[in-house]
């Protein structure tokens, strides 16, 4: 198998074995290079958001031709919510240089269904990164499953 620097052992908490299989997702998004498809990201933000007692927000980050350029973990809430912040949304957009943003988030719950909240955060967002050439290709909320916004016309 390829990746064995993710050496289990005795010792290994289910915390480990997530960091490790999120570093083997992580490694395959990086080398497929870009995002072709709404789909394309799932596995990887559900390993990384999916078990979280917490909301996160967080945002891959791609150039003009969708190759992964970050993902980054802009926000952390509570259980029932996370506080978004455009302007900072914008400042990490330039500090990468992107072109185009998949925003995701995490429902603890596990109810994966886009709230309005989430539907108004996006437009707003949208509006945001618009004026300094960024596009939202998607917002993918995680929870048991992982919901396209984009995939559902939301968008």
């Amino acid at each position: 198998m390829a990746y064995t620097r993710y050496k289990l052992d005795s010792e290994t908490t289910e915390q480990d074995v997530l960091a490790a299989a999120e570093g083997i997702l992580g490694e395959r998004l990086k080398r497929q290079g870009s995002i072709g498809n709404p789909t394309d990201a799932n596995d990887f933000l559900r390993m990384r958001l999916g078990a979280l007692l917490h909301e996160e927000f967080h945002i891959l980050w791609l150039d003009n031709r969708h190759r992964i350029i970050d993902c980054q973990k802009l926000f952390t809430g509570t259980v029932d919510g996370a506080s978004i912040y455009p302007r900072e949304v914008v400042r990490a957009a330039l500090r990468v240089n992107a072109c185009a943003a998949i925003l995701a988030h995490n429902h603890p719950s596990g109810i994966a269904e886009p709230s309005a909240a989430d539907r108004a955060i996006t437009n707003e967002l949208r509006d945001a990164l618009r004026l300094v050439g960024v596009r939202i290709l998607d917002h993918i909320v995680v929870g048991n499953e992982c919901v396209s916004m984009a995939g559902r016309g939301l968008m």
